[in-house]
């Protein structure tokens, strides 16, 4: 949910000009192409360091399964998930690339979809739900966790780490 997520940085007023994006192209700005927005130099810093966040959620959910395992406190993990699940989060697809491009021209088409609608949040839980069963079965076996998950299955990653 865009619109949340930028509330929770007090920068709401630019949801219209998130709107306008796909989930890559929010992933990919740069300050440049906020200047060129017309986005204030505050929030354009403030935005750039918060999707640099995003993208190093995969490596913060590997660190607090980590230490959930390591026996440690669950407080801090906590805190980090609930503010995790308040961020944008793209459903994980294992398809081939040739069938993200053409997903990706689709959502061209549709530009509300990085804003989202109910029936994407229902499609968005059954795909995490889907990649939970597929990978945590093999982790059921040993403590570690199993098989690793592929690069970029945020959402399944964020379930086995809730699973834990």
């Amino acid at each position: 949910d865009v619109p949340a997520w930028l509330k929770s940085l007090r920068l709401h007023k630019y949801a219209a000009l998130f709107s306008q994006m796909t989930y890559e192209e929010m992933m990919a700005l740069t300050e440049c192409q906020l200047e060129a927005q017309n986005v204030t130099k505050g929030a354009r810093h403030k935005i750039v360091i918060s999707i640099q966040k995003l993208k190093e959620r995969q490596n913060l959910l590997k660190s607090l399964e980590r230490d959930i395992l390591e026996g440690g406190n669950l407080r801090v993990p906590l805190q980090e998930l609930h503010q995790m699940i308040l961020t944008p989060i793209k459903a994980y697809s294992s398809q081939n690339s040739s069938t993200e491009e053409h997903s990706r021209d689709a959502d061209s088409h549709h530009p509300s979809s990085l804003i989202g609608s109910d029936s994407q949040g229902s499609d968005c839980k059954d795909s995490a739900t889907g990649g939970m069963q597929q990978h945590h079965l093999p982790g059921c076996e040993g403590e570690s966790g199993g098989a690793p998950l592929p690069e970029g299955d945020l959402p399944g990653q964020f379930t086995r780490v809730m699973g834990k």
